[in-house]
């Protein structure tokens, strides 16, 4: 248990949590520490460091070395705070979601170059008005995908879509929150099961879960412990979602309609055999992210 002391200014409480979240072998245990205290303080990272001798309230320093005792025993840093940014956007996080990763922005990345002249609201040519855009974002969790695509894209309309109903209710308060409930409908369901219509969407994507069970052992307890199964583990190999998913938004995308999928590690074996040389799909490319590491793969359906 962490005892501060009785009286404590900004720098030694924020040194104090760094040398104990260090211990604990927490990643990132700076940064970690940074925010808890911007989070009980309602203050920025330039207040923490420009008053650094500011005395803090009891009440305050009690409740910070509550979340760093919490995170010093697992607890992700964004389930204390409830929020993550991804692609610019503040978003709401519970332990009923995933936490978006910067990975998965590859996947909005992608989804708007494939998309092209489609994704401007002007047509180029014309100066009218582009076609209303249809798209659905699978497995939504937080929202993180479907928010950020009808962020940047203004005349499309959003299905997102999940099987978990607390984490479509923590997506639509993230649509909400960024002015766009309007545009984003949700539905509780398996993948895309119950959208029976076919021809339905210019755009699919999804950040389906990919991890292996038998590889859960290998996951940092953050995410084991904490994040929900429902959405890490795909199955046995983790790729078993993949045809099912693919299968479905075959049916699902119009003519030239685009499917986005995020890759799990080592997936894209699995998963490249689904696309390439298929009759239903053409122009197959797989995206690397950061590291290196096939992170998207995209197909235009035929």
């Amino acid at each position: 248990m962490i005892a501060p002391a009785p009286a404590m200014d900004a720098r030694a409480a924020l040194r104090q949590a760094m040398a104990a979240l260090r211990a604990a072998k927490v990643p990132s245990h700076t940064l970690a520490a940074e925010l808890l205290l911007m989070h009980v303080l309602g203050r920025d990272r330039a207040w923490i460091y420009t008053h650094p001798e500011d005395t803090l309230e009891r009440t305050a320093v009690d409740r910070y070395f509550a979340l760093v005792a919490r995170r010093a025993a697992g607890e992700p840093t964004q389930y204390l705070t409830g929020k993550q940014e991804f692609w610019g956007l503040e978003f709401e996080v519970t332990p009923a979601v995933l936490i978006p990763r910067a990975e998965t922005e590859h996947v909005v990345e992608v989804a708007l170059e494939r998309l092209g002249a489609r994704g401007i609201k002007i047509n180029m040519t014309t100066g009218l008005p582009s076609p209303q855009l249809q798209i659905a974002d699978v497995g939504t969790g937080s929202g993180c995908i479907a928010v950020a695509l009808a962020h940047e894209l203004p005349h499309a309309e959003v299905l997102a879509t999940d099987i978990s109903d607390a984490a479509l209710e923590v997506a639509r308060r993230n649509a909400s929150r960024h002015g766009l409930g309007d545009r984003v409908q949700f539905l509780q369901t398996d993948l895309l099961e119950s959208e029976k219509e076919a021809d339905s969407f210019d755009l699919i994507a999804s950040n389906p879960p990919y991890v292996a069970r038998n590889e859960s052992h290998e996951l940092p307890r953050e995410v084991r412990e904490h994040e929900p199964a429902s959405a890490l583990f795909g199955g046995p190999t983790g790729a078993e979602i993949y045809p099912r998913l693919i299968e479905q938004a075959a049916a699902a995308l119009r003519h030239r309609g685009i499917l986005v999928l995020e890759l799990g590690y080592d997936s894209l074996d699995h998963v490249r055999p689904l696309l390439y040389g298929q009759a239903a799909w053409v122009n197959v490319s797989v995206t690397n992210d950061l590291a290196g590491i096939p992170r998207v793969i995209a197909a235009e359906r035929s």
